[in-house]
C-alpha cells in the first residue's frame, strides 16, 4: 500500500485526501464542557490509626522510607487501594536528582503501581471493594473536553498548579507522585494509595495474570505505544529509538509488533542494548561509534520514525553541560537535535521522554526545512489500556523483559540508589509490599 493510498483510506478529511500525503490531517476542535467539573481534592483524609509505609522525597539523591497515616475516601468518586507492586521509574530519576521544579520534602513518590481496592466512595460504580486494578499514572476526570476525546493526560480538571500555567501556557492533567507542577498528589510508592475519579484512573484486572505482566499498564507499556501511536509505526516502516531505558524498551516491542522493518535502538549500556536485541532491534553503542554516521549506513536516507525515549537531562557534549550547570538552560537538546538530523525528509519525531523548559541550539531550522513532524506528549494510559491488556493476557507480547529486580518496598532507597547508578544492570526495579502475594 502506498502512502497516499494509506492516507486515503485512514484519513479524517476524505474531501482533501487526494492533494498529498498531508491532506489527511485535521485537527479537531473541541469545545469545553457546558458544565463545571469539580477539581478534586488533593490532600486526602488520613486514618491515624493505620500507618502507611511510603516513600518520601527529602532533596537531591535523598530517598526514606517513613510511615504515615493511611488514606481515607476523601470524595465519592474515590477508592482507596491496597498497593501489591509498584516500581521506580526512569521518570522518577529526573525527581531524584531534584531537576523538576515543584517538589517539597516529604513528598511521596511513584506513579506505577496495581493493587487491591479496599473501599470505594458513595459515587464510583465500575469498580468495587475486593476488585484487583492497575492504576493509571495519569488522574483524569473522564468528563472533560479533553478526556473525552481520549486526550486524557490533557484534562482540565485534575491539576491546580499555577505555576504551570505559567510556564507553559495551560495545565496538563495531575500525576501521581510527580511534583506539585503536576498537582502535588502523593504517590504509588506506598502501601495505601487514594485514587480520585476511581471509574476513570483503574483498569480491573480479571484473569490470574501475575501483577509483573500488568503492572506496567500503569505507564511504561502505554506510553511505549503512545510513542508508536504517534510516530505512526506501522508495518513495513524504518524507526529508530533513542534510550534503551524501560520505556525506549517498551517502544522497540512495539514497533516489532506493529511490524516496523527495521529498528535500530540506541544506547551506551550494554545491558541495555541486548535487551533492544532480544525484541528485534539492531543496535548503536554512542560511546563507541557515530550515531548519525552508524544509522544513516544502518538506514540509508534515514528512519521514517524517530523516537525520543531519553529526554532532558542526559547532556553528552560538554557545551551543554556548561550551560546546564550554569542553568543558562534546563533541558539539553542534543538527542532531540541527533533525531531531527537523522530523520528521514518528511519523517516524525515521536517525543516521550520528559521534557521540563528551555534548552538552547536546537536546530529549527532542519526541522523546518526537511518537513519534519513532531508529535509529543504525556501518556493518555486510559485511550490504549483495555486494548493493549488483551494483547498482553492473550501471550502476544510480555512486558517483563524489562524487570532486572523485584525488592521490598521497605528498600525502596536502595532501590533509587541502584537503578541511578545502575548497579548490577537495574534496567526496571518492582516494589513488593507485603500485602503481594
Amino acid at each position: 500500500m502506498s502512502l497516499l493510498e494509506l492516507d486515503l483510506s485512514k484519513t479524517i478529511d476524505k474531501r482533501w485526501a487526494h492533494q498529498n500525503a498531508l491532506s489527511s490531517f485535521a485537527t479537531v476542535h473541541i469545545e469545553p464542557p457546558s458544565k463545571p467539573i469539580q477539581m478534586p481534592q488533593i490532600h486526602p483524609k488520613t486514618d491515624p490509626t493505620v500507618m502507611n509505609t511510603v516513600l518520601e522525597w527529602h532533596g537531591a539523591k535523598s530517598i526514606k522510607v517513613n510511615k504515615r497515616p493511611r488514606p481515607l475516601i476523601t470524595e465519592p468518586k474515590d477508592a482507596i487501594i491496597h498497593v501489591t507492586s509498584t516500581t521506580v521509574c526512569g521518570s522518577d530519576l529526573h525527581l531524584y536528582h531534584n531537576e523538576f521544579a515543584g517538589l517539597e520534602k516529604n513528598d511521596i513518590l511513584g506513579h506505577e503501581c496495581m493493587g487491591i481496592i479496599e473501599s470505594v466512595g458513595s459515587g464510583v460504580k465500575n469498580v468495587k471493594v475486593g476488585d484487583r486494578v492497575v492504576v493509571s499514572a495519569i488522574i483524569s476526570c473522564g468528563e472533560c473536553q479533553y478526556c473525552t476525546q481520549g486526550l486524557f493526560s490533557l484534562c482540565d480538571y485534575t491539576n491546580p498548579s499555577k505555576e504551570m500555567e505559567k510556564n507553559y501556557g495551560h495545565h496538563i492533567a495531575g500525576v501521581f507522585g510527580y511534583s506539585h507542577l503536576l498537582g502535588g498528589y502523593d504517590g504509588c510508592q506506598a502501601e495505601y494509595v487514594r485514587v480520585p475519579f476511581a471509574d476513570v484512573n483503574t483498569l480491573k484486572i480479571t484473569s490470574d495474570v501475575k501483577d509483573e505482566k500488568v503492572l506496567f499498564l500503569s505507564d511504561i507499556i502505554c506510553t511505549g505505544w503512545q510513542a508508536t501511536v504517534l510516530g505512526g509505526v506501522q508495518e513495513g516502516t524504518t524507526v529508530a529509538v533513542w534510550g534503551c531505558g524501560p520505556v525506549g524498551l517498551m517502544s522497540v516491542m512495539w514497533s516489532r509488533y506493529r511490524g516496523a522493518k527495521k529498528i535500530v535502538a540506541i544506547d551506551c549500556y550494554e545491558e541495555r542494548l541486548e535487551k533492544a536485541r532480544s525484541q528485534g532491534a539492531e543496535t548503536i553503542n554512542f560511546s563507541k561509534t557515530d550515531t548519525l554516521k552508524t544509522l544513516q549506513q544502518l538506514i540509508p536516507g534515514g528512519p521514517d520514525i524517530c523516537i525520543d525515549a531519553a529526554g532532558f537531562r542526559f547532556a553528552k557534549g560538554v557545551a551543554h553541560q556548561l550551560q546546564r550547570g550554569l542553568q543558562l538552560e534546563t533541558d539539553t537538546p542534543e538527542i532531540l537535535r541527533e533525531a531531527i538530523m537523522a530523520c528521514r525528509k518528511g519523517g516524525t519525531i515521536s517525543v516521550v521522554g520528559d521534557y521540563y523548559s528551555t534548552a538552547n541550539q536546537f536546530p529549527i531550522g532542519a526541522l523546518m526545512e526537511k518537513g519534519l513532524t513532531i508529535r509529543c506528549g504525556q501518556l493518555h494510559a486510559q485511550s490504549y489500556w483495555h486494548d493493549l491488556l488483551k494483547i498482553v493476557e492473550d501471550g502476544k507480547i510480555d512486558p517483563t523483559f524489562v524487570i532486572t529486580h523485584t525488592m521490598p518496598l521497605e528498600q525502596g532507597d536502595d532501590a533509587y540508589k541502584m537503578f541511578d547508578e545502575k548497579e548490577d544492570g537495574a534496567i526496571k526495579i518492582v516494589l513488593k509490599t507485603k500485602a503481594a502475594k
